[in-house]
């Protein structure tokens, strides 16, 4: 008997299989496209860069690049994992064209980025509809985070320069609507800035909060149905100011910098004064508390602002800072939002921490680098970026639930969009046949059922 060595099978491996489709998962992207009739609507906005002999529709091929990026790619080439299977995504362009397609759309400048930003924003009016429960309105508000990413260039791209951590490369600022507890979240603003750019720069995070609120249905426009959630970085006089002329519409929940002056508040702060902080629970968290400012502090901001701080033990080891008092950490924000008690509205602004889990997932989808050359391209490939995070967002929220609805691009893609089938052609049908043993075959079929009972666009 033949002893065998190592810790795994040896199988002989040869590269004839036929009818065998890598990626087949994928299949759940390309039905989400279809439902939300996102398809449509990217060609018709693309329809005027189509020339007029042109093979491949223009929407056709940024709609590819999208799905390359969502399954894992992070270049124009990337596109050749989708050209491989036709019968899962029919005909994709060659790298020339795709290369010619960037290249018109980035010479075309603000037009062509404004037609697809109007395309996405019609196509997440139709997918938050049919979410019904699932959408992302939490007791009838929207909350948007602003948040800043590094993108770091490991070459010599345009508007590439030092950054404030002494990196080298870009400092978009983005903007995502958080799904809450219960799910993740779609990006509805980037602003691609060079890498210098400043974290609270005042006119940057105005034209992203105009982004993104161009991108949310019209209802959540008005009647403070939208929060605007930052960290320090948005909490300077002219953003705030801005925020709160349009408080019929808007309401914000502003991170602030300990100044002198508040940091003399806080110790003037009677002891009673002073509210335990709770958990996501409603439980009280031990070792914090929260308390209201007001008086001089609140001079030259505008009506309606309330400051409230945060006090906290730090953890062992954790270093003070100039501005922390009496060995206790200190947080302050800035919120327009009447009528609530402030240890509520502080574990509102505290959860503005789920922005950091949406910047994982960006910089895993495509915003690791900036792979082309030209500030113009790159921001072409931003809204690439952003349409696969909506496709990554769309998908769960339209037919996944309990945990799988908290996955994150890796585990999606691990998962499910991995799986693979064999394509069996019967008369004039192509059925795609999961592995029966692999562990979410039962997700994946579940959810494409979950699709198939949704209304086809009209």
């Amino acid at each position: 008997m033949k002893k065998s060595i190592g810790s795994y099978p040896h199988v002989r491996v040869r590269g004839d299989g036929r009818h065998v489709v890598s990626q087949a998962g994928s299949v759940l992207l390309v039905e989400t496209v279809r439902k939300s009739g996102l398809d449509q609507a990217i060609s018709a906005a693309l329809a005027p860069w189509r020339k007029p002999r042109a093979v491949h529709d223009p929407g056709k091929i940024l709609l590819d690049l999208a799905l390359a990026v969502a399954l894992g790619g992070d270049c124009l080439a990337d596109i050749a994992a989708l050209r491989s299977e036709p019968d899962v995504f029919g005909p994709v362009a060659s790298d020339p064209t795709v290369s010619r397609l960037i290249d018109t759309l980035a010479t075309s400048g603000e037009k062509a980025l404004q037609v697809i930003h109007r395309a996405r924003a019609e196509v997440r009016s139709r997918i938050w509809s049919l979410a019904g429960d699932n959408a992302p309105d939490q007791g009838g508000e929207v909350t948007v985070d602003l948040d800043g990413v590094l993108v770091l260039a490991h070459s010599d791209k345009q508007d590439a320069t030092a950054t404030w951590k002494k990196t080298y490369g870009h400092h978009p600022l983005m903007g995502f609507v958080d799904h809450g507890p219960g799910g993740t979240g779609e990006p509805v603003a980037a602003l691609l800035r060079p890498g210098n750019a400043g974290s609270n720069t005042a006119a940057d995070h105005i034209t992203a909060t105009r982004l993104a609120l161009a991108q949310l249905p019209r209802k959540y426009r008005r009647g403070r149905q939208t929060l605007i959630r930052t960290d320090s970085a948005g909490g300077t006089h002219a953003f705030v100011s801005w925020l709160a002329r349009r408080g019929r519409w808007l309401s914000y929940s502003v991170g602030m910098t300990i100044t002198e002056a508040i940091h003399q508040h806080v110790l003037k702060i009677p002891e009673p004064a002073w509210t335990p902080a709770i958990e996501t629970s409603g439980e009280v968290r031990d070792g914090a508390w929260v308390a209201e400012l007001a008086g001089g502090v609140l001079d030259g901001w505008p009506p309606g602002t309330r400051l409230i701080v945060r006090r906290e033990r730090p953890h062992p080891g954790a270093q003070l800072r100039f501005t922390d008092a009496d060995g206790m950490r200190l947080t302050c924000f800035a919120t327009n939002t009447p009528g609530r008690p402030i240890a509520e509205l502080e574990l509102r602004h505290r959860l503005r921490a789920r922005a950091e889990d949406r910047i994982r997932a960006a910089r895993a989808t495509g915003l690791r680098n900036l792979p082309l050359h030209d500030t113009a391209q790159n921001k072409v490939w931003l809204e690439i970026v952003q349409i696969a995070l909506d496709l990554l967002a769309w998908m769960p929220m339209l037919t996944l639930t309990g945990k799988a609805r908290l996955w994150e691009p890796r585990r999606l893609r691990f998962r499910l969009f991995t799986a693979a089938a064999q394509l069996v052609t019967t008369g004039r049908r192509r059925i795609l046949r999961l592995a029966r043993h692999w562990p979410w075959t039962d997700d994946i079929t579940a959810a494409l059922a979950r699709l198939a009972l949704l209304p086809n666009p009209g």
